[in-house]
């Protein structure tokens, strides 16, 4: 199976259930847990954050992640051997979430190549301006690894659609101004401005920046094609939680309707 198939599977078949996690904070090992636990409470995509020492775009509880991360010395190949070992135990697409630096200098080597060998399906470079990305695309083309875009609330329809055009896999859709962390709501608008957004793309968009509980996924899922839960099981992590533990906290964010009590 192509690896970018994976998430063009996922999609025809399913709603996504995204979950983040900083590579490498707590030790590479504690990462593989948690990812782990995330798949078996029902997680059906997994991004897999690179620390990077200026994440512009994440908030407070992500920024000490990655450097967490960082001072314990976790590399690119670290992060590598931790989506291998995902892949041998799951096939869910895994994401590599990453700003543009550490990715641009590996880019020299073998790095895509090595990344696909991994298991990554995907790269989001959260940093990266459609503009400035001809040569990551082109690298991640060859090596049959969808480049994923971030769009916002503030993109106007003609670069949406040229995004849509040059993107693969799905869309990012930054649901909020501002960095990522934990709220308790929605922006008011979100509704007017997803539903406008399918409206004019062909991929699938996924919800992200913010979502913390059951009732903000399943608004999320009403009107998009995934969610991306991140700070929250991040922010578990850091309190202390076991990784194991995770598996209870994504099904009761994620627990079909069917079976809830109420």
């Amino acid at each position: 199976m192509k690896t970018i198939s994976r998430i063009q599977q996922l999609f025809t078949n399913n709603k996504a259930f995204i979950a983040y996690l900083t590579a490498g904070d707590g030790g590479i090992q504690r990462t593989l847990d948690a990812a782990l636990a995330l798949i078996e409470g029902g997680v059906n995509m997994l991004e897999i954050g690179m620390p990077f020492s200026d994440p512009i775009a994440d908030g407070p509880i992500i920024q000490r992640a990655a450097a967490r991360s960082l001072a314990a010395g976790t590399t690119l190949q670290d992060v590598l051997w931790l989506t291998k070992q995902i892949r041998q135990r799951s096939d869910i697409p895994l994401i590599l979430f990453s700003y543009f630096n550490p990715i641009l200098s590996a880019l020299q080597s073998n790095f895509l190549s090595d990344a696909k060998n991994a298991g990554i399906d995907g790269l989001l470079l959260v940093d990266c301006p459609l503009e400035e990305s001809q040569l990551v695309r082109q690298q991640c083309m060859q090596h049959d690894i969808a480049l994923i875009y971030v769009i916002t609330s503030a993109t106007t329809l003609n670069r949406i659609q040229k995004i849509d055009h040059y993107a693969q896999g799905f869309l990012y859709y930054a649901c909020r101004k501002g960095t990522t962390g934990v709220r308790n709501a929605l922006p008011n608008d979100f509704q007017q401005k997803i539903q406008f957004i399918k409206s004019v793309v062909h991929l699938p968009v996924v919800v992200g920046f913010g979502i913390s509980n059951q009732e903000m996924a399943d608004c999320v899922l009403e009107h998009a094609d995934g969610v991306v839960v991140g700070s929250f099981f991040v922010k578990a992590l850091e309190d202390g939680i076991y990784p194991s533990d995770l598996s209870t906290l994504a099904r009761n964010i994620h627990l079909p309707r069917s079976e809830r009590a109420d």
